[in-house]
């Protein structure tokens, strides 16, 4: 039996890209699943193709009633939450200083950063509680560097997450929680949709694949309580680090 078996897990931005595939892999792995996301027939589309239980529940990670109103329906339906992985995120077309707006700025990080802590926030209480509990956040090698491909703001949003994630890990590090940061490279997500430049094919089918973030975030889950891991980069293989 899976070490997986019956976890209750949480997982936002969780009807396609890379949350999904999180969903799909910790579904078969015998977890529990409750996806979010703002659009609920791409919920139940994405649901339908997993084997496991999972629920759906329509989710803005930026609008905190919203936020509240999941968390509500997962411990209605699941119980106390053992895994969150904050999966939602946004860019912009327009990346530059001098092309972006304020509200794009607001926008961006509304989702990308006080989304994930609105998140954190509601789980985190039992965790503590419980002394044990696991929270994946899904960054970007934007939130390690600043890159010119995320743009400001979204890298801006990424390192607040960074940071976020690891503040709270070391509060909470003698509590059995453990938060890890995961800083994946390029990712054919429907994210890549909002780059300035069109993305051919041919480039989405050299990158990562939403499996392979899975697949990591996966065996983060199956360690043991005492092993911690506070963060780690994934990239396509060809792609640069700098």
């Amino acid at each position: 039996m899976s070490s997986l078996e019956g976890k209750k897990v949480a997982i936002t931005g969780g009807g396609s890209g890379i949350g999904a595939g999180i969903a799909t892999a910790l579904a078969a792995a015998g977890c529990h699943v409750l996806i979010g996301g703002r659009r609920q027939p791409t919920l139940e589309s994405a649901a339908s193709q997993m084997s496991g239980k999972v629920l759906t529940h329509v989710l803005d990670v930026a609008d905190r009633q919203s936020v509240e109103t999941f968390f509500q329906f997962a411990e209605k339906e699941l119980g106390e939450i053992d895994i969150l992985v904050n999966s939602a995120g946004i860019n912009i077309a327009n990346r530059r200083m001098d092309a972006m707006e304020p509200d794009d700025w607001d926008k961006v990080l509304q989702v990308n950063a006080s989304g994930a802590y609105y998140c954190i926030h509601q789980v985190l209480p039992a965790m503590r509680r419980r002394k044990d509990g696991l929270v994946i956040n899904i960054s970007s090698i934007a939130g390690k560097r600043a890159i010119s491909l995320g743009g400001v703001v979204y890298c801006a949003s990424k390192f607040a997450m960074t940071a976020l994630g690891t503040a709270i890990s070391n509060e909470v590090r003698n509590e059995g929680v453990r938060i890890t940061n995961v800083y994946p490279g390029e990712v054919n997500t429907p994210i890549l949709d909002n780059r300035p430049v069109k993305v051919t094919q041919e480039h989405k089918d050299s990158i990562l694949q939403p499996e392979d973030i899975a697949a990591l975030v996966t065996a983060i889950c199956h360690l043991p309580p005492r092993a911690h891991v506070p963060e780690i980069v994934i990239k396509p293989t060809t792609q640069e680090w700098v």
